[in-house]
Order: C-alpha cells, then sequence, then structure tokens
C-alpha cells in the first residue's frame, strides 16, 4: 500500500485534519481526502516519527544482546523512524568500514533509518583520534562522534576532535564521566549510597567534564553535545554556557526524568546504569531544564544486556537499561501531564531537535505537504501497564509493571506502516 489517507488526524498543534501519502511522501493535506485505504486516526496524536540521537545497537559484535534488526523493531514499536547508533561495536565503529556496514545492516532491516555514530578515538581508548574525516566523507555520511560508555576525558584530545569536526559542522557527543572521580563507582555518591555501602559516583565527576568541554568548545568555536544528563548542577553548565552563545546542546533519558536513586536499594541490577540514578531534587531540575529548553531532547540510551548480565549481584552487573518502547510514554508523562506542556514541544524533543542535531535529512520534518512520510501515531488517552519483554532481544527493563500514558499505535517510516495497530509489519518497510 502506497496510497493512503491519515483520517481525522491530530497534529502537534492541535489542527485536525486528513493526511494523504502516496509513494512516501505526504501529498496533501486537508478534509473529506480519499485514497486506496483509510485508516482512521480520530482522537489520535500524530507527530512527526521520532529520533533517537543515543541508541545502542550492539551489532557488530555483541549480537547477543541486540542486532540492527531487532533494535530497529523495538524502536518502531516505540514510534521511531530514526536512530544513531553508538559507536561501542566490536569491532569498534572507528573506521569507515564499519560504520558503513552499520548503515546498510540498518537499509536491510527496514524498521528505521540508522545513522551510524563514529567514535572519537580509535578503539575508544582516548588516546589517538579516530578516522573521522574519512566516517565523515563514507557512504554513512557521519556527523555525531562518541566514545560514548567511555569519557574522552584528556583534554587536548577533546580539543582536537572539536577542530576537527568543525571543518564540516560535525558534533562531538561527550559521554561526561572524569575516570579518576568514578573509580569503582557503583550509584549516585550521597547518603543512600552511604547507607547501602555502595562506592558513590558523585555528580562533580559529571559537572567538570561538561564545564571543561564547554569551555573547549566555545573556545573552537565547534559544537557540542552533552549525553545523557543527570544532576541539577549539569543543567545550570549548559543553562549558563547557552546564555553565552555557545554551541551545546543536551540529552536527558528517560529514565533521569522518571526514577531516583531510591530504587537502588532493592539492590535490583536493573536500575544499575551510568549515569546513575540521582536525588529527586536531580530530576526535578531536569524535568524543568527540559520545558525551558535547557536541555534540547530526549534520547533513550537504550542499552540493552543478556540477562547474565544483569540477573547477578549488584557489583558485577553491567550498566544499562532499555528504553525505545516507553520513551513517548515518559515524554507524554513529564511534558504533557505534569508539565502541562505541548505536544509541539514533545515532537520538538524527540524528533525536530534531534534530527537536526543529528543533521538527518528527510527526518525530524514538520508534518506538510512534500515532506517525507515518517509519522508516529500515539493514542494519549490510555495507560498501560509495562511488560517486561519488548521487541528488544534484552530483558534489562526498568520499566516494567509501570503505569504509564499513551501508547503507539501506528509508525509510518518511509511512507509504510513498519506498526500498525500496535503490532509489528514484519516486512513492511522494505
Amino acid at each position: 500500500m502506497t496510497n493512503f489517507v491519515l483520517q481525522n488526524a491530530t497534529l502537534p498543534n492541535g489542527t485536525v485534519c486528513d493526511i494523504r501519502i502516496d509513494s512516501g511522501i505526504i501529498v496533501e493535506m486537508g478534509s473529506g481526502l480519499s485514497a486506496d485505504e483509510v485508516t482512521d486516526c480520530s482522537g489520535l496524536q500524530v507527530l512527526p516519527g521520532l529520533v533517537d540521537l543515543h541508541t545502542h545497537l550492539r551489532e557488530p559484535g555483541f549480537e547477543q544482546s541486540e542486532t540492527v534488526l531487532t533494535g530497529t523493531q523495538s524502536a518502531a514499536l516505540g514510534g521511531f523512524t530514526a536512530v544513531h547508533a553508538m559507536a561501542n561495536t566490536m569491532p569498534v565503529a572507528d573506521n569507515a568500514g564499519v560504520v558503513e556496514q552499520v548503515r546498510a545492516l540498518g537499509e536491510r532491516a527496514g524498521f528505521a533509518e540508522v545513522f551510524p555514530i563514529g567514535a572519537v578515538t580509535v578503539a575508544l581508548e582516548g588516546k589517538q583520534l579516530s578516522e573521522i574525516g574519512a566516517m565523515a566523507n563514507s557512504a554513512a555520511n557521519v556527523r555525531v562522534f562518541s566514545d560514548d560508555g567511555k569519557c574522552v576525558s584528556d583534554p587536548l584530545i577533546m580539543r582536537r576532535a572539536l577542530e576537527y569536526v568543525k571543518g564540516f559542522d560535525g558534533v562531538i557527543a561527550q559521554h561526561a564521566q572524569e575516570p579518576r572521580l568514578t573509580e569503582g563507582a557503583q550509584m549516585n555518591e550521597g547518603a543512600v549510597s552511604a547507607k547501602l555501602g555502595l562506592t558513590g559516583w558523585p555528580a562533580v565527576a559529571e559537572e567538570s567534564i561538561i564545564a571543561r568541554d564547554v569551555l573547549l568548545a566555545e573556545h573552537v568555536g565547534a559544537r557540542l553535545h552533552i549525553c545523557h544528563l543527570s544532576t541539577a548542577g549539569s543543567v545550570e553548565i549548559i543553562r549558563q554556557a547557552k546564555a553565552r552563545g555557545v554551541a551545546v546542546t543536551a540529552e536527558v533519558t528517560p529514565h533521569h526524568l522518571l526514577m531516583t536513586e531510591d530504587l537502588v536499594t532493592s539492590y535490583n541490577a536493573v536500575y544499575k546504569v551510568n549515569p546513575p540514578l540521582r536525588t529527586n531534587e536531580d530530576v526535578l531540575a531536569l524535568r524543568a531544564a527540559l520545558v525551558d529548553g535547557t536541555i534540547d531532547i530526549i534520547a533513550t540510551d537504550h542499552a540493552p544486556h543478556p540477562i547474565e548480565a544483569k540477573d547477578c549481584e549488584w557489583s558485577a552487573a553491567a550498566f544499562g537499561m532499555v528504553g525505545l518502547e516507553t520513551a513517548a510514554s515518559v515524554a507524554q508523562l513529564v511534558l504533557i501531564e505534569s508539565a502541562e506542556s505541548t505536544w509541539q514541544r514533545v515532537a520538538d524533543v524527540l524528533s525536530h531537535a534531534p534530527a537536526r542535531i543529528g543533521q538527518d535529512p528527510n527526518q525530524g520534518q514538520a508534518i506538510e505537504v512534500g515532506s517525507t512520510a515518517n509519522i508516529a501515531v500515539i493514542d494519549p488517552s490510555v495507560t498501560r501497564t509495562i511488560e517486561a519483554k519488548t521487541a528488544s532481544k534484552s530483558v534489562n527493563n526498568p520499566y516494567s509493571g509501570l503505569k504509564l500514558p499513551g501508547a503507539v499505535v501506528h509508525t509510518i517510516f518511509r511512507g509504510r506502516f513498519t506498526v500498525r495497530d500496535s503490532a509489528l509489519v514484519l516486512g513492511g518497510a522494505r
């Protein structure tokens, strides 16, 4: 089916209209439109296809945790039509060959567009710049570079990386974690870590790197993106930097908007994540910053692991959570139901802004005639209890058992349904 109508769709600005899609493009918008098939969207919220700037797809090398196919299927169920795949694969995505492989795997899977993120340093070791230029000029057209999972802690390496990407308007996405301050760290540093006897992870380990890198980006005049902001102090650094005109953007994860360090008292390793869950005061600061625009986007940091890496004692467990299929619901909870913000803001933080930061052609476009038909359709009226199992190969799902608002009903990628009536359309996006 290439010619169909979404009938009575509610756009982010509140307008209700019909949307006709033909051959992958929005060709007409209005009322009373007809086509080969009509899908009733009465009462449903239509958004531009969601874009995740921070996804771990694990392939190549860690297919026991996730593959590009299973990861993008999970993304589609969450309303995403594009994901940015982090570089900590095996081999590391630090050269043109690996990023082109990841890009091709995404095209073959057909459930969402996959934009590979290139490593900043060779083998993520922080010692030598990777083949940044070769990846930028490759068929994958890489524009975002990150050693996520590891901090680019050497200030000279970080400066050189910022200078390099400035030449083609690329962006360095920093995992802000001073390694000397977090050796053996297991959770947020504070009263709870002291009570549990777990090595603390101080907020200053994140904040000090952000402060340094903001100054470096300001000095160089390059674009900097801060991954998974988690503290109130980090918010203030970003707010001040933006007021000075520094080209810095920042993301927050759904779990840092929703969960606090108190969950760690259960010793359930599903709550072990990097950066760690913080205090309630941090959560409130992150939410406020998302509403006022200090934080630009929500990014999932979807980090799947095999069951043996999580079903073990806390100290031995891997860091990370899955989150692609629940991100839109958390956004609705935080922005619409708690902050009384708008669906336009949801579209901004989950689609427009991440596509803009990642320089994704044909993603994050406004829903208008002539745009590529990448669309997420959400039922905002329902409340669902989250199940542990998702389309991901992994089940390290911290949202399991929670009641969250909203559900993705349909996802349309390049004019074809990848999800219809909340179920995957196998082969539908090819």
